[in-house]
């Protein structure tokens, strides 16, 4: 669609079985908010470079820190946002977490967004 070109109807008809088809298939409001929440996750660049860290290998936050420059402090804090979001998953061998993608999932959704991208190029 041009930037100039219009979004509205031609001509105002609304078509009320396609209308009620999308509307018995739409989320309720809890889930809408829910996914809106998961994409804010997603809306900030230092927890997306911290889930690229985790997309290629599992680490802890002295990795994570030292390949993105950034302090364990800050890391930990986003780490902290990303785990809420059930996007993350630790585990502890001895005194060191190491955090990783907690499924399949969380992969696709990066790589999928990753696709998208490169094909607009």
């Amino acid at each position: 669609m041009d930037a100039n070109e219009s979004v509205l109807c031609g001509e105002v008809q609304v078509h009320g079985d396609l209308v009620a088809a999308v509307q018995r298939n739409l989320p309720d409001e809890e889930e809408l908010f829910d996914l809106a929440e998961l994409f804010k996750i997603f809306g900030d660049s230092t927890r997306i470079k911290i889930l690229t860290v985790l997309f290629e290998h599992e680490v802890c936050v002295c990795d994570i820190a030292e390949i993105l420059g950034m302090t364990q402090s800050a890391i930990s804090h986003q780490l902290r946002i990303i785990k809420q979001a059930r996007l993350v998953k630790s585990r502890r061998e001895g005194k060191t977490i190491f955090y990783s993608l907690s499924d399949d999932h969380v992969k696709s959704i990066l790589g999928m967004a990753k696709e998208h991208l490169e094909e607009e190029k």
